[in-house]
């Protein structure tokens, strides 16, 4: 998205932590580094890490913002989140915050008690007073205006550099590593392995599309959140469908890339997708797509027929992926629409130019 800015001639600064999860990123926190027209800065993380705590990140906030035209803060209840705000509101810039699903009511509701502290404390003033809400569906939208206190809220997608996912790959590298996809009809999940994901909907639904076709293999690819994996794995055993799926971790690069294009259809069955980015990946190269009605992206790829939506239900699920798998020209069909999809309506060129429209409008609001 900075790039994209920048791309527009903006002047783009990017502000974060080196927080890598439990570690830390191997970037300097001493001077800017210049990438693709955008100047970033990382600052160290400190303590309380769960907060992103940085003491110089917010020295550094605060001689900053009374010389841009507007600040685009992204998640909430977080240390940077009402550091920035509270710059901008002294030093009078307008900001936008991006909740990045966190107002998604099946969210919201998660560590209730903490989050109120913190609301309390500071989020709610944040939104209140925030010049607009930025949210990347429709969906979102709907689903979080009801805890935005009336603030102006917008819709502006995220996007894709399509251009990197449209040439077939040859099958050297994820094939080699897990001879056991050769030949096989790839039912392809891709995201973080966790609670929110639907991968106890997933793995009832392969059992069954696996019990009507002998062809069918479940492949697994992405970091595993807080172990969470251990579970998918008995569930597997369960069903015993274990020796017909492949946990293959977080994949990256050329085995990323023959993983959406030699599957046979792209599954996303999550409790709660603030927008599905493995959705848009998987679309632009060609592959079919089935993913729950919580997928925020959902109505998108009904409107242009490059996938089907199923509700979490897995018996719906497994039909949604054999209609798919028993017809060829249906799979076809879906995949061309898909990459036509991603290519006229996600392109980052044109999502910077909306963003830049609304930024516009806001800083001009701003100053009367």
């Amino acid at each position: 998205m900075a790039r994209a800015s920048a791309r527009l001639c903006n002047e783009v600064h990017l502000y974060t932590t080196n927080q890598d999860g439990n570690g830390e990123l191997s970037v300097p926190t001493d001077r800017v580094v210049q990438q693709d027209g955008v100047s970033i800065r990382y600052f160290p993380i400190q303590h309380p890490r769960f907060w992103g705590t940085s003491l110089p990140l917010a020295r550094a906030l605060k001689e900053k913002i009374p010389d841009v035209d507007i600040v685009h803060i992204h998640s909430l209840y977080l240390f940077h989140t009402a550091v920035a705000a509270l710059y901008c509101e002294k030093f009078q810039t307008p900001y936008v915050i991006r909740p990045h699903g966190t107002l998604d009511p099946y969210i919201h509701k998660r560590h209730r008690f903490r989050k109120l502290i913190v609301e309390i404390l500071f989020q709610n003033r944040v939104i209140r007073y925030a010049s607009g809400i930025h949210f990347i569906t429709e969906e979102e939208k709907l689903l979080g205006e009801k805890y935005t206190f009336g603030a102006l809220g917008f819709v502006v997608p995220i996007g894709l550099d399509a251009e990197g996912y449209e040439n077939k790959t040859a099958k050297a590298k994820l094939f080699s590593r897990f001879p056991e996809l050769t030949g096989k009809k790839i039912i392809l999940f891709l995201g973080r392995v966790n609670f929110k994901k639907g991968l106890d909907i997933l793995v009832s639904a392969f059992a069954a599309v696996a019990r009507e076709r002998h062809d069918v293999h479940l492949l697994i690819a992405g970091p595993d959140d807080s172990d969470y994996g251990k579970k998918v794995t008995a569930w597997l055993k369960k069903e015993n469908i274990y020796k017909k799926t492949t946990l293959a971790g977080m994949l990256q690069g050329e085995e990323k890339l023959e993983a959406f294009h030699y599957s046979s259809v792209f599954v996303l069955p999550s409790y709660s997708e603030n927008f599905g980015i493995a959705v848009l990946e998987a679309m632009a190269c060609g592959l079919p797509v089935v993913v729950s009605e919580k997928v925020n992206l959902w109505p998108t790829v009904v409107a242009a027929k490059a996938g089907l939506v199923a509700p979490c239900d897995a018996e719906i699920f497994s039909r949604k992926i054999l209609d798919i798998l028993n017809d060829d020209n249906l799979a076809r069909q879906m995949g061309m629409n898909g990459v036509a999809l991603v290519r006229n309506k996600f392109s980052w060129h044109e999502i910077a130019c909306k963003l830049q429209s609304v930024y516009s409008s806001l800083i001009t609001k701003s100053n009367h």
